[in-house]
């Protein structure tokens, strides 16, 4: 069962409104959320969307390293293997399913949107 949403700023999060209104609606939905970016800082209203923050190396790991998916994972209560992820970058795609997550590979708000709406179980927008 898929139950936590982590994100990518750069390239998934700065790609419209809609993409930053499904953070919202997982969250309303009780799901945990985490932006894991390899920015140093961004912006604070898109900050405010997520229950955890992994910008940098925060975790003592990078994007694409697996590990950066286990631990923010664990950060959030669950395994890698509950969490979506969604990252514009192949590279970080192929670290997060070697993790163990389902991986979303954004290339457009609209299918990123839809997709992430089935597998999270959220009502369509």
């Amino acid at each position: 069962m898929l139950r936590a949403l982590v994100m990518d700023y750069g390239g998934v999060l700065t790609d419209g409104p809609e993409v930053l209104d499904l953070v919202r609606r997982a969250r309303v939905a009780g799901h945990p959320t985490a932006l894991v970016s390899d920015a140093h800082v961004v912006p604070d209203d898109v900050a405010a969307l997520f229950d955890l923050l992994v910008l940098g190396p925060a975790l003592g790991v990078r994007k694409p390293d697996p590990e950066v998916f286990r631990r923010t994972a664990g950060r959030l209560g669950v395994g890698a293997g509950e969490c979506v992820v969604v990252d514009d970058l192949a590279a970080n795609v192929r670290g997060a399913r070697a993790a163990g997550a389902v991986v979303v590979h954004h290339v457009d708000a609209a299918t990123t949107v839809d997709e992430v709406e089935v597998l999270l179980g959220l009502p369509e927008a």
